[in-house]
């Protein structure tokens, strides 16, 4: 698929399929509802149950960004990305993969941690009230404390490879002027 640069001449930059970019954008804006929960929950009542609420809808939302970046995973190992243009230079070209192999790797262990934390915790997690996953890890106070260190830690790691990955991006739309960003918006210009 042949895309458009910012200026509006026609590019020879393939775009990332439908099913991937749709995957990217809904685990972007689950990523924003599951930020702004985890944030909510400290300051929540426990006597009213909205803590309880706002737990259930932060791990279900959690759980339901690792089912699809594991779904992505799998999907990207038979549909590999489109290559970066030839021109591409190597350094952007290192940070970009790495960029998104960290990000790829956060977004499966902080879902996790958070499982761990609550199963080795002795608690099942309700999904968005439907089911239960039941605690599939031995009970251990040190465990379910070294999987929120973890969960809490990594979500500073994710702000930062987020904050590059955007400023990547609109460098190249607005610095370069370039159509790398388009290759991963929902509907890429076409030529």
């Amino acid at each position: 698929m042949r895309n458009r640069n910012a200026c509006g001449d026609p590019l020879d930059i393939p775009s990332y399929g439908a099913v991937a970019r749709s995957v990217h954008w809904l685990v972007a804006a689950l990523a924003v509802v599951v930020i702004s929960l985890g944030w909510a929950i400290p300051g929540a009542a426990r006597e009213s149950g909205s803590r309880d609420l706002l737990l259930v809808l932060h791990r279900s939302v959690g759980l339901a960004i690792l089912v699809l970046m594991l779904f992505r995973l799998l999907w990207r190992m038979r549909h590999p990305p489109p290559a970066l243009p030839a021109d591409f230079p190597g350094f952007e070209a290192f940070a970009a993969h790495a960029d998104h192999a960290l990000l790829y790797a956060m977004f499966l262990i902080m879902p996790l941690s958070g499982y761990l934390n609550a199963a080795a915790a002795g608690h099942a997690v309700s999904v968005f009230g439907l089911f239960d996953i039941p605690p599939l890890a031995p009970a251990s106070p040190r465990l379910s404390q070294a999987a929120i260190a973890v969960h809490l830690a990594g979500q500073f790691a994710i702000y930062a490879l987020v904050v590059m990955h955007i400023a990547a991006a609109l460098m190249h739309r607005f610095v370069r002027r370039n159509a790398i960003l388009d290759r991963m918006l929902p509907h890429p210009r076409r030529s």
